[in-house]
């Protein structure tokens, strides 16, 4: 598809400058779990400079814990939700740029070159806390939304900029902004995707696991049940059935990955005294769950592999490991590979970054599920950077992609919404 004189003008009306300097502004922003209200009032007040409609309010956690969707591990005594609207209500299909604010901690601040909460700029690269995950994509989306304004073009459709908190952590922010009611023909969520376009997402489910022992003092350790040497066998059947689910969901989205549907354990926590038998060990860890999978049934095949582990053993058969489900629960999505609004996408990097796009599936759980599955809104995964270098030291975003996603997401927005 040829450009047109009206998305040509978009295009040389993304300011790349201002994008690098509100990135540097939400770097800076040390916005954790429960942390985030500054960062969204950043946020709100860039879009009202803008010109937008927005809608600020207080999330209500006392009705989002109702729903099956919420989930959360992080404890928060207020937050906000922020979404601006331009364009035309109706006429041209709506449109939701969607990304988060929150960020995980940056850990030792001895194991970053750069400081964590400082964006920092070398050999064409963003670094600093969020800067991929996913404060550059949500500066892309801001400054998409920019260019349509200041080019001066008028959207047939709705265009929403969603900017949410909670997604680290189970997604309370995108389901309270679906239960206000914001839905749409169609929602790009601004994921660091590498700029591939992915219309589809694996979930993940957070378990905690309770191995029972029995103490005794060191001296005599053979009187005593070492809860952690019972952790080896459960270890090993957890191994056994990754590999399993691995090879029963083969997925052609997925075919650049060998283990697509991971199974981490993350946490332990065992014994409590150092000459003494660990009674007790705790494990908590991510269990990845395909698209498309059920997630009852995925949760009965991990709770199987842990019986089956302890009725292999004589203690265990008698002392049964406990396995819970908490925290982040989130859900797998898709949405067919065939979609207009995969299509839209595709043809607007194309168009933008001189290379046919790459679609393919993430590993990762993100709120593309909550906007498909619970609002009904057809979306994809589209965002610069890569998830490797999130959650990390030195987490870095590079800056041509910087660019190429914005120039993208504003030619999308045109084209899907339509202009007057």
């Amino acid at each position: 598809m040829t450009l047109t004189m009206l998305e040509r003008r978009v295009l040389e009306a993304v300011d790349v400058d201002g994008l690098l300097s509100t990135l540097s502004d939400l770097i800076g922003i040390r916005s954790l779990g429960g942390e985030e209200t500054p960062a969204q009032e950043y946020v709100a007040a860039f879009l009202e400079r803008m010109g937008l409609d927005v809608d600020v309010w207080e999330l209500d956690f006392d009705v989002l814990r109702q729903h099956p969707a919420f989930g959360a591990e992080v404890e928060r005594p207020g937050a906000l939700g922020v979404v601006g609207a331009m364009g035309e209500d109706g006429g041209g299909r709506s449109l939701i740029l969607n990304g988060h604010v929150d960020v995980v901690p940056a850990g030792d601040a001895a194991n970053w070159r750069y400081p964590p909460w400082q964006a920092t700029i070398v050999d064409g690269r963003v670094y600093g806390r969020g800067s991929c995950d996913m404060k550059g994509g949500l500066a892309c989306a801001l400054y998409a939304a920019r260019a349509i304004r200041d080019a001066g073009v008028r959207l047939q459709g709705r265009l929403l900029i969603e900017s949410v908190v909670g997604e680290e952590d189970g997604g309370a922010g995108t389901l309270a902004a679906v239960l206000r009611g914001y839905r749409a023909d169609g929602a790009v969520v601004v994921e660091p995707t590498e700029m591939a376009i992915a219309p589809a997402q694996a979930g993940a489910l957070s378990f905690q696991v309770t191995v029972p022992g029995f103490s005794a003092h060191g001296c005599v350790r053979e009187e005593g049940v070492s809860a952690i040497e019972k952790f080896i066998p459960i270890h090993q059947a957890l191994m056994e059935l990754e590999r399993a689910r691995n090879r029963a969901n083969e997925d052609p989205l997925y075919a650049r990955y060998r283990l697509p549907y991971a199974l981490c354990i993350g946490q332990m926590e065992a014994g409590n005294w150092a000459s003494s038998v660990a009674e007790r060990l705790v494990f908590r860890g991510r269990y990845g769950v395909a698209p498309g999978e059920d997630l009852e049934e995925a949760r009965c095949q991990f709770e199987q592999a842990v019986a089956q582990a302890a009725r292999a053993d004589p203690w265990l058969r008698d002392h049964s490991p406990a396995v819970e489900w908490w925290g982040g629960q989130f859900s797998p999505a898709r949405i067919p590979a065939e979609h207009p609004l995969v299509e839209t996408v595709g043809s607007a990097f194309a168009e933008t970054a001189g290379a046919p796009a790459r679609v393919e599936g993430v590993t990762y759980g993100a709120d593309m599920r909550l906007l498909v599955n619970e609002g009904n809104t057809p979306a994809v995964l589209f965002g610069p950077g890569d998830v490797r270098r999130s959650h990390k030291p030195d987490e870095f975003v590079p800056l041509d992609e910087l660019v190429a996603v914005t120039r993208t997401l504003a030619l999308t927005a045109v084209r899907f919404c339509g202009t007057r």
